[in-house]
């Protein structure tokens, strides 16, 4: 039984109202409930308290599925947690996808609430999920019974594991530098000493009307102080990391940062602006800003401190205390305090390693750690666990994230601590990986295989991205946790219990078993090729689509017959000087109008320029999942090589082997492994900067473009004319089967490795038939891939209209969408329901696309644009044929799904029970 004591008064039966109707729609129901609120004597402004559960309202519904809504806020309307309740009649709209809601909770927290309370709270929202509970509270005949009800489920810790007040620094957060393991005062002082100096600091100075302004302010103070003697330089590299991002936090803060060679050693600029600048908050202008620049060369002790830094700029006792100082010194002193590396002799964990979370020795062992400054991967964890008797659905939460910017210096970690204190708050556990320039520790496998959910906060790719595969993910950039950080937490822990969330690319099996998770050494060749090639042909899709599109669009204005004059076009004549597109032979285009013709040569060179990059970056990515980012150039270059770009040809025009797409894979994996190769050389400190930017690629490039050259280049190419020749020569029935093959491998993954092989196949069929006739088969490959690729989502869209009961709410809501993604060739849009229910979902797919994809090449239905479905029309021959096929092939796949799922339909209960835990959320 749960200590009743532990939640007395948050709800009283002054707080409930049974069988009421307090308004049409959900704010005049929130604003009655805040109106009772204050006549409970909980509140002396009901206003503020309904302006702030509004306020969250914005944010995302609080409706519940099951008919339930949850109103909440953090206010300072209320000096102690509240629960107000309402059992609405007649129910009211509060945006959930099954229904208006007749069970509503007003949940207040006080704005400075501690994490003991935020307990109760979490511990209602998880009992909203359980069906004797909601019964309960829907039988109950008088407050007091609603009272006894809500105070059996929420029950608090024993008193001995409370959690520290609101403000108080977690373990983790604890900045002090006589914390166990961060050695004396005077060590940590030693250990930033330096860095930043009194007369590297500005108090109550205006240094220009925007952030460029102040950075070159900040700059020049810098080369005032004997810092740098090129301060255009440090102006210029902390100009180009701005570009990227702002770096406006929320709070009045700015860091602007970069790594530099103006700079020998780590270097801290402070300035206390008065007027504040805008650096791109959204919260408005900064008053607090530093400038940090990092040698080129800096090596990752020196990064620590600098990463310390951005961990304490989320805490309000320090940028208090900047705002406060009086004095240069006084500032140097406070930076001094909480920028400081753990003593030589201290035996922290190694670095990146995640605690053991749950026990009072691993919150030790993390405070001794010291801020993470020695993390590359940092855990959290906050001490207790539930009262006895409380639900098993109520275990411990854990999640895993990666945050990373494009310097890696300063929003990494400050992101990671925003979550970190986000998830102490809500009582999660997480660890935080950082991928930033201080050095990355993955996140061991048994960690990622426990977590219910990952969080992905970064703005640039993530390294070794298919360890989390199957995992649910909240995405997001960078900044989102800083502005957003609770609600972030709370999403990932929705969509932990929804089916239909989405999840990290990749498929399931295998993902969360520690067994093949990739970037570590037990990732298995499978998954590592996999992951690598998939990392290659995601980032070309988006050269593809739109150098496809863009020749297709130009096609559309000025004719087929643009392919001849559109360089004497572009070279000769203007918007304001059209071409006489009589005299060009520009027979089809668009009305006869010589402009629709210009707009047509610019748009044929833009997308051939973009067509020319696809094998390029196909082999540049791919070098770069290997390799991570020194694989990039001379991947490029292979990629380069095998597509010829620089157009090399001997004195009679024989054009050097080009290799394609396949030249691609071989030349990106090559430079990939070389690259890693070289990486992993011992080099002195003074050539450790070189290496990425100079050495790797210039070495890199060298051996693997001899190797492409000289023994690899004329295979290839005599296989690939091979491969063409037999695919495009296919004709009657053999290239029925073809469309059939390929149908079955659009739909079978839905966006996977099959699905993207076999549109990457026709993908570079399009690049090279550009300017082909429509009977060319490789545009007809096209037409049959992208056709298939529609089917799933459109057939599972019109099965949950004809046999709605087949599906649960959230597919029903999924189908709605599905009309779109399917129309726009986006085949990812069936993932939902295949993810759900893969048995009979995916063969009913795979047989629509089937049939699609046949009759695709039998009608010899041909499309020039390599995506876009039905919004390309004007790009495709035999329009008859292409709805056509379309059509049979979701009435096909609709049939199928409607008969496989009428077979062995099961109830919707435990989905209904999945769709509330999904959608709960939390304070």
């Amino acid at each position: 039984m749960t200590d009743i004591s532990s939640t007395e008064g948050m709800i009283t039966p002054a707080l409930v109202q049974l069988d009421v109707s307090l308004g049409s729609d959900k704010t005049e129901v929130i604003r009655a409930l805040a109106a009772h609120v204050a006549a409970a004597g909980r509140t002396n402004d009901p206003d503020q308290l309904a302006e702030d559960a509004l306020a969250r309202e914005t944010t995302g519904s609080t409706g519940l599925p099951g008919g339930i809504a949850i109103p909440h806020c953090r206010t300072a309307a209320v000096q102690v947690p509240t629960l107000a309740f309402a059992r609405l009649s007649p129910a009211t709209d509060f945006g959930a996808k099954d229904g208006p809601a007749d069970l509503a909770f007003l949940i207040a927290a006080p704005a400075g609430g501690d994490a003991t309370h935020l307990k109760v709270l979490t511990q209602l929202a998880r009992a909203l999920v359980k069906k004797e509970f909601t019964g309960g509270l829907r039988g109950a005949r008088s407050p007091e019974e609603v009272v006894a009800i809500v105070t059996n489920v929420v029950g608090l810790p024993p008193a001995s594991a409370a959690q520290p007040a609101s403000g108080t620094p977690h373990p983790t957060q604890d900045a002090s530098p006589t914390a166990a393991g961060s050695g004396s005062p005077a060590e940590a002082g030693s250990a930033s000493e330096g860095m930043i100096t009194p007369a590297l600091v500005q108090l109550d100075v205006s240094l220009g009307s925007d952030k460029t302004e102040v950075i070159r302010a900040l700059a020049a103070r810098v080369a005032h102080a004997g810092r740098t003697t090129d301060p255009d330089q440090l102006v210029t590299d902390a100009l180009a990391r701005e570009s990227t991002s702002a770096t406006g936090l929320p709070g009045g803060i700015a860091i602007p940062h970069c790594r530099t060679p103006a700079v020998q050693e780590p270097t801290l600029a402070f300035a206390r602006l008065s007027p504040a600048t805008d650096f791109g908050a959204k919260d408005g202008p900064a008053d607090l800003a530093f400038l940090i620049a990092a040698p080129a060369g800096g090596d990752a002790t020196h990064l620590k401190v600098l990463t310390q830094l951005a961990r304490a700029l989320v805490k309000k006792d320090f940028t208090a205390g900047l705002r406060s100082a009086e004095t240069p010194e006084e500032v140097v002193t406070l930076v001094s305090d909480v920028v400081a590396l753990p003593a030589s002799t201290s035996k922290a964990p190694a670095t990146g390693a995640p605690q053991q979370t749950g026990t009072p020795a691993a919150t030790a062992t993390t405070s001794a750690a010291g801020n993470g400054s020695s993390s590359g991967a940092t855990a959290v964890s906050t001490e207790g666990t539930a009262a006895a008797g409380t639900d098993a659905s109520a275990r411990r939460r854990s999640l895993v994230a990666v945050t990373a910017c494009p310097t890696g210096i300063a929003h990494t970690y400050m992101a990671a601590e925003a979550l970190e204190a986000a998830a102490a708050r809500a009582g999660v556990d997480i660890a935080v990986e950082t991928q930033g320039s201080a050095g990355s520790t993955p996140l061991p496998a048994e960690t990622i295989a426990n977590a219910d959910a990952a969080i992905f906060a970064v703005d640039v790719g993530v390294r070794d991205r298919g360890r989390f595969a199957g995992k649910p993910l909240v995405a997001s950039g960078v900044k989102r946790p800083m502005d957003d950080g609770d609600a972030m937490i709370a999403e990932a822990l929705a969509y932990a219990d929804d089916p239909n969330a989405p999840r990290v690319e990749g498929g399931g099996a295998g993902a969360g078993d520690g067994k093949s998770t990739g970037g570590g050494g037990n990732e298995s060749w499978g998954a590592h090729t996999r992951r690598v090639l998939m990392t290659g042909v995601s980032y070309m899709i988006p050269f593809v689509a739109a150098g496809g599109l863009l020749i297709a669009l130009s096609f559309l204005f000025g004719g087929y017959e643009i392919v001849g004059p559109f360089g004497d076009i572009v070279s000769h004549n203007s918007l304001f000087n059209p071409p006489d597109v009589h005299a060009l032979g520009l027979n089809h285009a668009l009305f006869g109008s010589g402009v629709l013709a210009y707009l047509g040569a610019l748009m044929f060179i833009i997308g051939k320029t973009a067509f020319a990059f696809f094998i390029p970056a196909l082999a540049g990515y791919i070098a770069y999942a290997i390799a991570d980012r020194p694989g990039i150039a001379p991947g490029f270059v292979m990629g380069g090589i095998a597509a010829n770009v620089g157009g090399f040809a001997d004195s009679k025009g024989v054009s050097l082997p080009a290799t394609g797409f396949l030249g691609a894979i071989i030349g990106g994996v090559l430079a990939g492994l070389i690259a890693h190769w070289i990486a992993g050389w011992k080099v002195p400190a003074w050539a450790r900067g070189l290496m990425p930017v100079v050495v790797i690629p210039l070495l890199t490039s060298l051996v693997a473009g001899f190797l492409m050259l000289i023994i690899l280049g004329q295979p290839i190419s005599w296989l690939m004319d091979k491969l063409n020749h037999g695919l495009t020569s296919m004709s009657g029935s053999n290239a029925v089967i073809l469309g059939v093959i390929l149908g079955l491998m659009m739909a079978f993954d839905m966006g996977g490795p099959l699905n993207k092989v076999a549109y990457s196949f026709a993908a570079a069929g399009v690049g090279a038939a550009a300017a082909a006739s429509f009977s060319d088969p490789r545009l007809r490959i096209m037409a049959a891939v992208m056709l298939a690729g529609m089917v799933p989502p459109i057939a599972l869209a019109l099965a949950t209209v004809v046999r709605p009961r087949l599906f649960t709410q959230a597919e029903r809501e999924n189908g709605k969408a599905g009309w779109l993604l399917g129309a726009s060739f986006i085949t990812e849009g069936a993932i939902p329901f295949a993810a759900a229910d893969p048995v009979r979902v995916i063969p009913a797919i795979m047989l629509g696309s089937a049939v699609t994809g046949g009759l695709s090449e039998l009608f010899q239905v041909a499309v020039r644009a390599p995506h876009g479905g039905i919004f390309v029309l004007f790009a495709v021959n035999n329009i008859v044929g292409y709805v056509g096929a379309l059509v049979v092939g979701v009435l096909v796949g609709c049939a199928a799904v409607i008969a496989l799922k009428s077979l062995s339909h099961e109830g919707s209960d435990a989905h209904m029970e999945a769709e509330r835990a999904g959608d709960l959320a939390t304070v």
